[in-house]
């Protein structure tokens, strides 16, 4: 088997150079190879606990038998659509998602990605409302397609790709008020994370979503919930929007609908924001998004995060790794800023980027996997597998505690640097 400094520099060279030269400085030289459940396995035989989880997309965990046993039923029958004759798994995911999403949420449109979601909203928004301006977030994240990266809140990859989509206004995250501030009578929607997760694990005040929800209905402009990192069990809900009772107009979704194992994004739509379709039925297309093997592993996914209760589990085991941080913050406040989440999505904050880079690196030498927020490098991200077990959510604040005992001696070092 190739050894691993060989296959880095080949990433190197084929691949993406920088990358390359920051995964061999981390020492982050495994080569994954299989999984299951919590674990990722790699070609070496030695396991990792994954706290990074694909950035959200393993809520049932790695190869989940009933998942992957779906894929290979469905492989077998067919696996892309002809596009011109219905397919059953298609409709029949949409039916569940019109069941298990909040409200009268009932239309849903799919695709093969979050920013393809984010993107699709968006022009749904526009021609649903006729207008073009569209409210978002300082810190938010929605995607790097064009105008998904319009709409999210990081000059550091924005600024690269201007003049983006305009008529695009930022405001302060979880601040209603400046919502307020800038609405009009010409903004098509206002989108939105019920917690920013690459932003740095954000969660806003309990009255936010309905405030932003009652400014929506106040002005004609449509609600975007982008629960591509947020939805299918991962804050304790099905849907984060859930834990504000607020229903919004276009929910978008992606990462876990494919169950760790399809790729797959949705926009889910109510009725009175999905009306364009009538008089233009193909106006926006996905040739490869609902396929029958995409939609048949999401069908699958989806009943299995409801019949194992993963939101529940989300909640209990959420709890148990969130009180674990907060205390070994009380002992080390030198290294760690602040701890906070909902269910199992946490973020933990340092006061520097070399900081949370030495920490990963320690978690990483002692077969834990953790990755920084995109848009926050303060903010280390725990977002594992809802079938964590307890046993396994132990042996990760075991590895916290080893790696801040390492990283607490030099902290004023790194910050430093």
């Amino acid at each position: 088997m190739e050894q691993d400094d060989d296959l880095i520099g080949k990433f190197e060279r084929y691949v993406n150079p920088g990358l390359g030269r920051a995964l061999r400085f981390m020492g982050l030289n495994a080569v994954e190879h299989t999984g299951r459940g919590a674990l990722i396995i790699d070609e070496e035989g030695q396991e990792y606990i994954d706290c990074a989880g694909g950035y959200g997309v393993f809520v049932q965990g790695y190869q989940n038998p009933r998942i992957v046993a779906r894929a290979h039923a469905q492989l077998d029958q067919l696996a892309l659509s002809s596009r011109v004759l219905v397919n059953r798994p298609m409709i029949e995911l949409a039916e569940d998602l019109a069941r298990l999403t909040p409200g009268d949420l009932q239309y849903s449109f799919f695709c093969n990605s979050g920013a393809e979601a984010v993107e699709a909203a968006l022009k749904f928004a526009r021609i649903q409302t006729g207008r073009t301006r569209i409210i978002s977030t300082y810190g938010a994240f929605h995607g790097k397609t064009m105008g998904a990266l319009s709409v999210s809140g990081r000059d550091a990859y924005r600024l690269p790709f201007a003049p983006l989509m305009p008529d695009v206004t930022h405001v302060p995250y979880g601040d209603a008020a400046q919502a307020a501030a800038v609405m009009d009578d010409q903004v098509a929607a206002v989108i939105v994370e019920p917690i920013q997760g690459e932003g740095g694990v954000i969660v806003p005040p309990d009255d936010y979503l309905p405030a932003l929800r009652r400014l929506c209905d106040q002005y004609g402009a449509l609600l975007i919930a982008d629960e591509v990192q947020t939805g299918i069990g991962r804050t304790g809900k099905l849907f984060a929007v859930e834990h504000s009772q607020v229903v919004p107009d276009l929910l978008c979704l992606a990462k876990a609908l494919g169950g760790g194992v399809m790729p797959i994004g949705a926009v889910v739509g109510r009725p009175s924001a999905w009306t364009f379709f009538d008089s233009a039925p193909l106006i926006h297309t996905s040739t490869f998004g609902g396929s029958p093997l995409a939609c048949a592993v999401a069908q699958e996914a989806l009943r299995v995060t409801v019949e194992d209760d993963l939101p529940a589990r989300a909640t209990r085991l959420g709890h148990t790794l969130l009180t674990g941080l907060r205390r070994l913050q009380a002992r080390y406040p030198r290294t760690l800023a602040d701890v906070r989440g909902r269910g199992l999505m946490i973020g933990v904050e340092v006061p520097g980027a070399g900081v949370g880079g030495a920490l990963i690196s320690e978690m990483f030498q002692r077969h834990v996997l953790a990755v920084y927020t995109l848009n926050n490098d303060k903010v280390i991200r725990m977002v594992p597998p809802l079938v964590i077990t307890a046993e396994q959510v132990g042996e990760v604040l075991d590895v916290w505690e080893q790696s801040l005992q390492a990283v607490d001696a030099v902290v004023d070092d790194l910050l430093d640097e």
